[in-house]
């Protein structure tokens, strides 16, 4: 039997093209990897290709170490002489032995991103940038991206205008890559610029590995950027053998430099190109793919394709809509349960996939008190990620400085100006007078060597105190609120401008929606910042649990692409969560259609069962917003959905105002400068209550205003609540209001 028998037609014919230019669209689930390796063996089998004079480029170490391990086992190991590697690795074996033609020594080093960002900080205070309006990762983005399309320092400078904030990165970027070539390195996205430019400037380079790669592959083409297109298309040029093969329905990774008009307009760069659509699905039942076929036929930017399989009708997509998303992740947890003891699922069938890292928090609360094993993919646990380490050790610290560790997390981030040295003397002076880190700092003016630090450290010390001095008065919330204010600290993440940075607010905000829940959850009584601490660690201890092998996965869209599940829930299916409200607010039309695309990636992920979930209103940064059901649902036919339920939609004021919140926030973030705040009281012009008033309190409810005393920097209110008794407290802080 030929190892070719197994494939279907359309396979069959990818397979066999010998000569000329090849555009295989290989849709969801088709088997493109299988078609790969077979075309790779029949070359050298069928048509005596020389495996030497054959490149296939993949995207990770691993699929290349795959595709190697397949082809040899299909010939007994006589590919061993292929080239089958990355992007990266290609080009670091070109420019280790040609480099030196154009400038370099061939022994470089290869810049990390830690390696990038001490560079950048030591230019910007060459060149006197403030790192704390611009910070270095900004820099490293916007560098990034334009060598993803091959723009130089020069070109990017004329580029400009009279953007200010363009010109600081033309200024960064020229010297950056003057330091690099002084350092004789080079960082990640130089790999392929630079081998572009070898093969530009070097004509005899080009031809040699012209000669050498008479057929070229590369697979999930759709992810190629604009210097990895230049590089292929200079290879393949003399002999225009290039197969390509990928899925436009599946380009997901805009935000990294993918151009999807590589694989769109393939057939403009190379006219003669023979195309060859896969759309038989080896996945997924009938039922999950027609409502995948129905979502993406509404983008425009796609070559036409409809996935079909032999594998049956299955069952019907679900939908459900719920009131919250505490009901939401209720409903799966208690499905996948209630499934798993009757013996219909096994864990390890399951995936949740969601738009964005920030909404595993509530599901991974509710499994762990269902007690259901699961693992996030791709990610960290939500109470493990550093900003929300960084916010609960301020709480911590607030709620007991005898916490050294947290003190220490906190005392430099932001950064301060408090180095290591100092923070050594004052942990040798605490161990030596047996005292805590913190109270060692109260007295930092006596420890020996301090210095000017001292300075520093009283103000962390007043700062704390400050903090202390509202637990009692404010809320969780409110109080994380202040501590991300007066510290600065998503003002910092805000500066970076990255997609990191981003998805680092975001996880705050949730821990601000988890400080809301609980403060509506406690009475009088019960409410503590030592009880939301307590709550939070509870959950947090999940760290601490065995790892069952049987486990539910958790995941974004995103890092689920080449996956596939039995069954998978695509949570959060709302306008504003998935598509994002900033796709949905963008002006450029293809933001959605990349929406889309992710959308049918999630979709195609489920084997046999698919149910798809929203929230009429949802928990934001400790708000509630009302989101209508995603659009990507309402793409879908009705008679294709089983058990569809739609809450009732939100009235039109309650909407509006909930899509306002995330304006104003997307406006701060696009606009917002870092500035660091230093801690004051405000005080007020004057009060609208006096002694004898009745006033509300956020936390202790109605009371009478016993006594107003005015001070040089504040007012003192002395007022008896009805439940709670006598209380005094700042105006400022107490946030008063007259009834």
């Amino acid at each position: 039997m030929s190892i070719y028998d197994s494939l279907n037609p359309e396979q069959y014919e990818a397979v066999c093209h010998y000569e000329g230019p090849l555009l295989i669209l290989a849709g969801a689930g088709s088997g493109k990897t299988r078609v790969l390796t077979h075309r790779v063996a029949w070359l050298m089998e069928e048509k005596g290709v020389d495996p030497w004079n054959i490149m296939a480029i993949t995207f990770t170490n691993k699929a290349a170490g795959e595709m190697r391990e397949r082809v040899s086992r299909m010939l007994d190991g006589d590919a061993d002489r292929a080239w089958v590697a990355t992007f990266h690795s290609t080009c670091v074996r070109i420019l280790r032995r040609y480099i030196d033609r154009i400038g370099f020594g061939t022994n470089f080093t290869i810049y990390d991103s830690d390696d990038q960002k001490s560079v950048i900080k030591e230019i910007c205070k060459r060149l006197n940038v403030d790192t704390k309006l611009y910070k270095e990762r900004f820099f490293m983005s916007a560098i990034s991206a334009a060598k993803d399309e091959l723009v130089g320092p020069e070109e990017y400078a004329m580029k400009t205008n009279s953007d200010f904030r363009m010109k600081k990165v033309a200024e960064v970027y020229s010297e950056y890559q003057k330091q690099l070539h002084s350092s004789n390195a080079l960082d990640f996205d130089d790999l392929i610029c630079k081998t572009v430019e070898l093969f530009q400037s070097c004509p005899e380079v080009l031809e040699y590995y012209q000669e050498r790669f008479r057929f070229i592959m590369v697979d999930e083409y759709q992810d190629t950027n604009t210097a990895q297109f230049k590089l292929i298309s200079l290879l393949a040029s003399k002999y225009g053998n290039l197969c390509v093969v990928g899925d436009d329905d599946q380009s997901i990774y805009k935000f990294r430099g993918a151009n999807i008009g590589n694989i769109l307009n393939f057939e403009h760069f190379f006219p003669d190109a023979k195309v060859i659509r896969l759309e038989q699905n080896y996945r997924s039942t009938q039922n999950i793919l027609d409502a995948a076929n129905e979502v993406i036929s509404n983008n425009k930017g796609r070559k036409s394709k409809r996935l079909w399989t032999d594998n049956g009708t299955g069952d019907k997509v679900k939908f459900r809509q719920f009131m919250n998303a505490f009901e939401e992740a209720e409903y799966v947890a208690g499905l996948i349960n209630g499934k798993v003891n009757r013996g219909a699922w096994k864990y390890g069938d399951c995936a949740i996939l969601y738009r964005t890292n920030a909404q595993s928090r509530m599901f991974e609360e509710k499994f762990l008190m269902a007690n259901i094993p699961y693992k996030i993919v791709g990610g960290v646990n939500f109470y493990a990620r550093k900003e929300i380490k960084d916010v609960l050790a301020y709480l911590k610290t607030i709620a007991n400085g005898e916490d050294d560790l947290a003190v220490r997390r906190i005392i430099n981030v932001p950064k301060r100006g408090i180095g290591a040295t100092t923070i050594s003397r004052v942990q040798e002076y605490a161990i030596a007078h047996e005292a805590s880190f913190y109270n060692a700092l109260r007295v930092a003016e006596t420890i020996p060597g301090i210095g000017k630090s001292a300075m520093k450290l009283q103000n962390f010390v007043q700062m704390i105190q400050t903090f202390r001095s509202k637990e009692e008065f404010y809320s969780v919330k409110e109080l994380i609120e202040d501590v991300l204010e007066v510290t600065g600290y998503v003002k910092e993440l805000e500066a970076e401008g990255t997609d990191e940075a981003e998805e680092r607010i975001a996880n705050i905000d949730e821990l601000l929606s988890k400080a809301a829940a609980y403060d509506e959850s406690q009475e009088e009584e019960t409410h503590s910042l030592n009880g939301f601490l307590e709550e939070v660690a509870l959950v947090a201890d999940i760290d601490d649990l065995e790892e069952d092998p049987d486990h539910v996965l958790m995941m974004t869209l995103h890092s689920a692409k080449g996956l596939e599940f039995p069954v998978v829930f695509l949570v959060g299916m709302e306008d504003g969560m998935f598509p994002s409200y900033m796709s949905i607010s963008s002006e450029d039309p293809m933001d959605i259609e990349e929406e889309r695309r992710l959308c049918y990636v999630g979709i195609t992920r489920a084997m046999k069962e698919l149910y798809l979930t929203a929230a009429r209103q949802r928990m934001v940064r400790g708000e509630v917003h009302y989101n209508r059901v995603s659009r990507f649902i309402d793409e879908i036919p009705p008679e294709m959905l089983q058990g569809e339920e739609k809450v009732k939609e939100a009235p039109k004021k309650e909407r509006e105002r909930a899509q306002s919140h995330y304006q104003q926030a997307r406006e701060a973030f696009r606009t917002k400068a870092f500035v660091p705040q230093q801690f004051q009281v405000k005080k007020s012009a004057g009060l609208d209550y006096g002694a004898g008033d009745r006033v509300r309190h956020i936390k202790f409810g109605e009371g009478t205003v016993k006594n107003v005393v005015e001070g040089g920097r504040d007012y003192e209110v002395t007022v008896e609540f009805d439940r709670v008794g006598v209380k005094k407290m700042f105006a400022s802080f107490a946030k008063l209001i007259k009834v």
